[in-house]
């Protein structure tokens, strides 16, 4: 038997605790929301395919100090785990608090350092357009390019390369600043950046407090929890002001800044007579350039000759969210559904960047036709084929990753092919940029409907999916629940497709909301569930409501907004979540994170950061109570305001 041979037959062969044929149908329920995720899903099971749910079941149950947060691995006396009685302190004398702080520190460091690492590369990315390095890219909003050129004190007049050139010297300096301080924290209202900065909370670079965040954890440095867990907020606050804003704002000067459009979403977005390819992870640099590719006459004359009508670009997580955002590239799914999008049958290739791309892909895809592909030496997987792209050469490796998918066409098997019907339509491309034209170039508007009460606050919804929760209903059921309090939602990344594919992002979802957001939805034809972008573009939301609260005259922690993320998953979200709350917006969690070892981290986290930044974590797994949490926390906002 060959390799591949070996593989297959692995790929089928069913645990029999994990899956047994009677069970299909209720595991299918249990486990996810969306209608073309439960068919696929069935058929997967049925095809003896193995899941992240499956593999999530097999876990159980879990370590309960893994799971408290008070084992600790950080030396060679270890590892620790704190159990009370004798065992109330590790070899080194840690305590359940310091362990516990340390763990939440080195997430947040995790988080911090993988989304900055992406606005590391968009900056680069930018350098090498601007020096002729990466010729196949361009500015495409040279008005943004300027504006931020006038924010750093770059003189634009010297022409749009030499500005370009700057600006990418100037974002990438961020990381490493002698200065002491980032440029776009200065995007807060005078008075949030009063208030970090007295505490000691404002970053003075973004690699500076990763770097610093990971000598503090070493055994024998940090023993002090709350002192930990305050580098945690300034580390999370260089990502969020420094590294995610970089790649945000970067990629809208390379790719174009959103704008509303029209886009379809789900499963169902796959196509039976094209060749299918998937762009799945987080950095847009790759994909751009297939999106470009995939339109080539070349390729398309290639796709024709295998057989097919053409080829099909679906996006998944935030690469997808990206094309989705900036191109109309339909969504086929979030995190939990990129096995699914393989066990359709129905896709030639999956080209992957970086984060959230499951290790088991390859091993899924050993059972059909698909090729899944690496491109970044940082996230190289076993079974896949690498194929390193960098700015240089993404031209000529997009055209030869298409070239592996057109070939894998005719090796698809028709009777093992299943493609739900029903893609959903869903407006999306709301940038701060987007949102200021629609309301007439400014956001004063906005503000005005909030302060008037028709709209009573705003919700950012974000964060990923997690087996823990059923797929896409913490998301879902909780923006529904704002929205009929009428209550503005936005959302990112995987939060912002499962509210896409539930139908929340069209114009008619207005409906579902409470009265006086209906009108204001129905009078600006927009849903009430707004669409930002990538988890990346979290940092949208934060400048969004800096500026809502720059045109109040107020700090951040003043506004009736607040951040949650029902079902997230990644040390990037504790890390988005710690700059939310270090921002002054309060964020609700519907995963309790590994702290409860500790009663002194969780009523830091959950009260005592309150009376530092004005913002707390509040943690409730049910989106109906998490909805009456927020909804009170909002009123009581608008009550300190007057209004």
């Amino acid at each position: 038997m060959t390799d591949g041979e070996e593989k297959k037959a692995d790929c089928l062969k069913v645990p029999p605790d994990c899956i047994r044929e009677g069970d299909i149908p209720y595991m299918v329920e249990e486990r996810a929301v969306d209608p073309q995720v439960k068919e696929v899903l069935q058929k997967t099971m049925e095809d003896g395919v193995q899941t992240v749910w499956d593999r999530f079941r097999n876990q159980q149950p879990p370590c309960k100090s893994c799971a408290t947060g008070v084992s600790c691995q950080r030396c060679a006396m270890g590892p620790c785990r704190i159990l009370g009685g004798d065992r109330d302190r590790g070899v080194c004398g840690a305590d359940a608090d310091l362990v516990v702080s340390r763990n939440l520190l080195d997430t947040i460091a995790t988080g911090a350092a993988s989304h900055s690492d992406h606005g590391r590369e968009v900056a680069e990315t930018l350098l090498a357009t601007a020096t002729g390095r990466a010729e196949n890219y361009s500015i495409s909003d040279p008005v943004k390019l300027a504006a931020l050129a006038e924010e750093y004190g770059i003189d634009s007049s010297a022409g749009e390369k030499k500005t370009a050139e700057q600006l990418a010297l100037a974002m990438l300096e961020e990381f490493g600043t002698l200065r002491g301080e980032l440029a776009m924290a200065k995007r807060m209202p005078p008075g949030t950046y009063s208030l970090l900065k007295g505490a000691g909370l404002l970053p003075r670079s973004i690699d500076r407090e990763i770097v610093e965040a990971m000598h503090r954890v070493h055994m024998g440095v940090g023993a002090d929890y709350s002192n930990i867990l305050a580098h945690g907020v300034k580390t999370s606050l260089g990502d969020g002001w420094g590294g995610s804003m970089i790649g945000t704002e970067l990629s809208d000067v390379l790719f174009g800044t959103p704008g509303i459009r029209e886009t379809m979403v789900n499963l169902g977005t796959l196509k039976e007579d094209h060749v299918n390819v998937a762009l799945h992870g987080h950095n847009p640099v790759l994909s751009e350039m297939v999106v470009k590719m995939a339109s080539d006459p070349e390729m398309v004359e290639k796709a024709e000759a295998a057989g097919a009508k053409g080829i099909n670009l679906v996006g998944l997580c935030c690469t997808g969210n990206e094309l989705l955002m900036r191109k109309g590239v339909p969504q086929a799914g979030n995190h939990l559904s990129q096995e699914l999008v393989i066990t359709t049958g129905a896709l030639e290739a999956m080209i992957v960047d970086y984060q959230c791309i499951f290790p088991s892909l390859p091993h899924v895809a050993a059972c059909y036709h698909t090729s899944v592909i690496t491109t970044s030496p940082k996230a190289v997987i076993p079974g896949g084929e690498h194929i390193e792209v960098n700015p240089e050469n993404a031209h000529e490796k997009s055209k030869e990753m298409l070239e592996i998918a057109i070939g894998n066409f005719p090796k698809r098997k028709k009777e093992r092919v299943l493609i739900p019907d029903g893609p959903v339509s869903a407006i999306v491309g709301f940038s701060v940029e987007a949102l200021r034209e629609a309301l007439g170039g400014t956001l004063q508007p906005l503000l005005d409907l909030i302060l008037k009460g028709d709209i009573r606050g705003a919700v950012g919804v974000v964060g990923c999916n997690n087996p823990k929760i059923k797929q896409d209903y913490g998301h879902i059921t909780l923006a529904k629940e704002l929205i009929k309090r009428n209550i503005i939602v936005v959302e990112t990344g995987c939060a912002g497709v499962a509210c896409a594919e539930a139908g929340l992002m069209r114009p008619e979802a207005a409906d579902q909301a409470g009265d006086s957001l209906k009108a204001v939805c129905e009078s600006l034809g927009v849903p009430p569930v707004l669409h930002m972008g990538s988890c990346v573009d979290n940092t949208r939301i934060l400048t969004l409501a800096a500026e809502l609260a720059n045109l109040a005259g107020a700090r951040m922690d003043q506004l009736p907004v607040a951040g949650a993320a029902p079902e997230w998953y990644s040390p990037k979200a504790v890390a988005i979540g710690a700059y939310f709350v270090g921002s002054g917006i309060s964020v609700a969690l519907g995963v309790m994170p590994k702290i409860t070892g500790s009663e002194n981290v969780v009523n830091l986290l959950t009260e005592g950061l309150d009376g530092a930044v004005g913002a707390k974590f509040w943690v409730e797994a049910d989106p109906v109570k998490c909805a009456d949490i927020i909804e009170a926390h909002i009123e009581a906002k608008r009550a300190g305001l007057g209004i």
